[in-house]
C-alpha cells in the first residue's frame, strides 16, 4: 500500500477530528496497533488506539475529541494508567500517553513510565502490531515502521520486536496472544519466537485464567481452531492451561495394537465442526467429546482397546474444566455437557439395529440440540480408509432419515410429556409426592417405548390405569 493509498484511507473522521484535536493541543498524536494492521489486512476493525506524546497528552486529546462530537460522547479515564477512551454509539477510541515498561518477575503488571513513541512502539508484543500512523497535519499519513512490522505481514510471520525472551518472561499472555493470531490470521510464528515460548511456557501460571480463557475463545471462534491447540500443544502452554487435552496426545501399543492419536483425531472433528458452525460451544463440545478417552482407555485380551463410558465421564470432566477456565456455568455448560455425554449415542444407532424406541430416546434427550448433535457426530466419523468413512455416512444418512420419519409420526418436535404433574394431582387428589413422578415418568417411557401415541386421550387414559395399578382412587367430580 503506497503512502497515497494509505493517506486515503485515513482521510475521514474519527481521524481527521482526532489530528484536528491533537494539533490545537500541539501533541503529536498517531493510531496504532491492531487498527493498522488491520487496515493493510483489509480487515474490519472497529476499536481504534492513539497514542499521544507527552505527560497526560492521552487525556487532554480524549476530553478535547469528546467535545467536538457533542452530545452522545462518553469519556471514561484511566488515570493510574494515563489512558482514556470515548465511546459514541458503537465507536469507541482509546488514547494513551507514550510509555515505556519495565516489569517484575512475579507479576504481569508493568511499571509504567512517561517515554516516547519509539519506547511505546518497541514495547508492543509484534512487529505487525507495532506500526503506527501519524494523523497531524503536517505528517498526515505517514507509517512509522521501526520493525518491519509491513515486510512481516507481507510474509505472514509472527514475531517479536525486541528479544522474545523479555517479550514473554515479562508479560506471558504475549505467547497466547501470539498463537491466537497465528490462528486468527493463518500466520506462522517465526522458529526465534515459538522456540521463545516453549521456553517461556510456564510462566502462563501468572497470568488469570480468565484472560487465558479469552484467548482460548478467540482460537475457538477462528476458521481453523485446531491451529491454536496444535501450537499450544507443541510450545507445552497447553501442559499448564489444559492438561486434560494435552493428555491425549500419542498412541500407546500392546501386542502390536495400537489406538487411533486422540488429540489428532479430535483436531480433524474440531475442525470439521468449526466447517459447519460457527457455534463456539459446539466447537468446545467438539474439543471435549473424548476428553474422558485418557481415563477410561484399558487393554482388554481379545477384545483389544476400550474406552467404556467415556463420554458419561467426560460429560462430568466438562464441568470441572468449565470451572477451572472460569468459562460460564450456565446454559454453555449444560449445553457442552449434552454433546460430550450423547455424542455417541447416534453412531450406536448406525451400527445397531435401528428401533423406533432407541430413535425416540434420542430426539428426546437431545431436544432442540438434535440438529448440533448430528452436526459433531458425523464429524467424529474419521478413519484412514474411505471406504468405511463412506459406508458409516451413508448409515447415518438412514438414521437421520428414520428419525424424522419417527419426528413426524409420533409428534416428537420439541416434546413435552403430554400429562404433567399438575393434571396427575388434580385426578388422583394428590400434594407433590413420589407417586406423582412414577406415573409422570411411566408415561413418558410409554411414548417413547411406543406403548401408546403421543397425545392427551391416550396418555389420561393410560395414566387412570396406572393409578389404578397403584391403589388410587380418581377424585369424583361434581355433577
Amino acid at each position: 500500500m503506497n503512502p497515497e493509498i494509505l493517506t486515503e484511507k485515513i482521510n475521514r473522521k474519527p481521524f481527521t477530528s482526532v489530528g484536528e484535536a491533537a494539533d490545537s493541543l500541539g501533541i503529536p498524536c498517531y493510531v496504532v496497533g491492531g487498527y493498522v494492521r488491520d487496515l493493510f489486512l483489509g480487515r474490519h476493525s472497529k476499536d481504534i488506539d492513539f497514542v499521544c506524546v507527552g505527560p497526560e497528552s492521552g487525556i487532554a486529546v480524549a476530553h478535547k475529541v469528546a467535545a467536538t462530537m457533542g452530545r452522545g460522547a462518553h469519556v471514561s479515564v484511566f488515570r493510574t494508567y494515563g489512558t482514556a477512551q470515548v465511546r459514541r454509539g458503537d465507536m469507541e477510541l482509546e488514547f494513551v500517553a507514550a510509555r515505556r515498561e519495565s516489569y517484575n518477575k512475579d507479576s504481569r503488571n508493568p511499571i509504567v513510565d512517561q517515554g516516547t513513541l519509539d519506547d511505546d512502539i518497541s514495547r508492543r508484543d509484534f512487529t505487525i502490531n507495532a506500526m503506527a500512523i501519524c494523523i497531524n497535519r503536517d505528517s498526515f499519513g505517514t507509517l512509522i515502521d521501526r520493525f518491519n512490522g509491513l515486510e512481516d505481514l507481507h510474509d505472514r510471520i509472527i514475531r517479536t520486536p525486541l528479544d522474545p525472551d523479555i517479550t514473554f518472561s515479562d508479560d506471558p499472555l504475549r505467547m497466547m496472544r501470539a498463537i491466537r493470531f497465528a490462528t486468527q490470521l493463518d500466520f506462522s510464528i517465526c522458529r526465534e519466537t515459538l522456540d521463545a515460548i516453549t521456553r517461556n511456557a510456564e510462566r502462563i501460571k501468572i497470568i488469570t485464567v480468565e484472560r487465558i480463557a479469552v484467548e482460548l475463545n478467540k482460537i475457538m471462534a477462528s476458521e481453523k481452531p485446531s491451529t491454536g491447540w496444535k501450537l499450544l500443544a507443541a510450545t507445552g502452554l497447553l501442559d499448564h492451561i489444559l492438561p486434560e487435552l494435552a493428555r491425549m496426545q500419542g498412541v500407546e501399543v500392546v501386542h502390536g495394537r495400537g489406538h487411533k492419536d486422540n488429540f489428532e483425531h479430535t483436531m480433524l472433528v474440531l475442525d470439521r465442526v468449526a466447517a459447519a458452525s460457527g457455534d463456539i460451544w459446539l466447537r468446545w463440545g467438539a474439543l471435549l467429546h473424548d476428553i474422558a478417552k485418557p481415563v477410561t482407555k484399558k487393554w482388554a485380551d481379545g477384545i483389544g482397546w476400550t474406552f467404556h463410558n467415556h463420554n458419561f465421564i467426560g460429560a462430568k470432566m466438562v464441568k470441572q474444566i468449565f470451572r477451572k477456565l472460569r468459562l460460564p456455568m450456565g446454559e454453555p455448560l449444560r449445553y457442552v455437557q449434552k454433546m460430550v455425554e450423547l455424542h455417541m449415542r447416534p453412531i450406536a444407532l448406525v451400527e445397531d439395529t435401528v428401533t423406533d424406541s432407541a430413535v425416540r430416546r434420542l430426539i428426546t434427550d437431545a431436544g432442540p440440540d438434535l440438529k448440533d448433535l448430528m452436526t459433531l457426530c458425523r464429524a467424529d466419523i474419521t478413519s484412514r480408509n474411505p471406504e468405511k468413512v463412506r459406508t458409516h455416512l451413508q448409515n447415518f444418512d438412514n438414521v437421520i432419515a428414520k428419525m424424522e420419519d419417527v419426528t413426524e409420526r409420533d409428534n416428537l418436535r420439541n416434546f413435552q410429556p403430554p400429562i404433567d404433574g399438575s393434571e396427575i394431582m388434580e385426578a388422583f387428589g394428590l400434594p407433590p409426592s413420589q407417586p406423582v413422578g412414577t406415573i409422570k415418568a411411566a408415561i413418558k417411557e410409554a411414548v417413547l417405548d411406543g406403548i401408546i401415541p403421543n397425545n392427551h386421550e391416550a396418555a389420561r387414559e393410560y395414566m387412570f390405569r396406572l393409578g389404578a395399578e397403584m391403589g388410587l382412587e380418581p377424585v369424583k367430580k361434581d355433577s
